[in-house]
């Protein structure tokens, strides 16, 4: 099973240095019954699309948390055992948690398939949407066009050889 997991660049440095993701339990996005539902899809590819999307809005708001990292979101693509990632059902049908899946355990960063991170062009706009989030979060409409401007920059895809160089 593909999930994606959200951090920012400081920690896929640790995850790099640790040679795995944790600490457990790991929040993650997948395709989910509920994203399945939601997004109305049968294609794979769109649908894991969509989590990789939940997953960046999740790295923003870890950016909005830390000041001091630099403004790209950053994703990591793991393979886990069917199972290992698991959805809570209280909150299947909250739009907010659509994807959103729990690890239980540690990854090794042996399991990744590709991280996705922003673009160096993409800095300003994701600084400003991380900026904005709070505001976005009680209503502000004009906010919410800022955090939405992080979404139309695309998250480049890496293999994982090249964390070194992204760290």
């Amino acid at each position: 099973m593909r999930v994606y997991v959200p951090l920012t660049l400081p920690g896929l440095a640790e995850a790099h240095k640790a040679g795995q993701l944790g600490p457990a339990p790991l929040d993650a996005y997948a395709v989910t019954p509920a994203l399945r539902e939601w997004y109305v899809s049968d294609d794979i590819e769109e649908l894991e699309y969509a989590a990789l999307s939940r997953a960046a809005q999740a790295s923003l708001r870890r950016l909005a948390a830390d000041p001091d990292a630099p403004r790209r979101r950053v994703v990591v693509a793991v393979d886990v055992p069917e199972g290992a990632a698991v959805a809570d059902p209280d909150r299947a049908l909250d739009e907010s948690a659509l994807g959103e899946v729990r690890l239980a355990a540690v990854v090794p960063l042996a399991k990744a398939a590709a991280v996705h991170v922003d673009a160096d062009d993409a800095e300003a706009d994701v600084a400003a949407a991380a900026a904005a989030l709070g505001a976005a979060d009680h209503g502000d409409e004009d906010a919410r066009f800022t955090v939405d401007g992080a979404e139309d920059h695309e998250l480049m895809w890496f293999g994982v050889q090249e964390i070194p160089n992204l760290v």
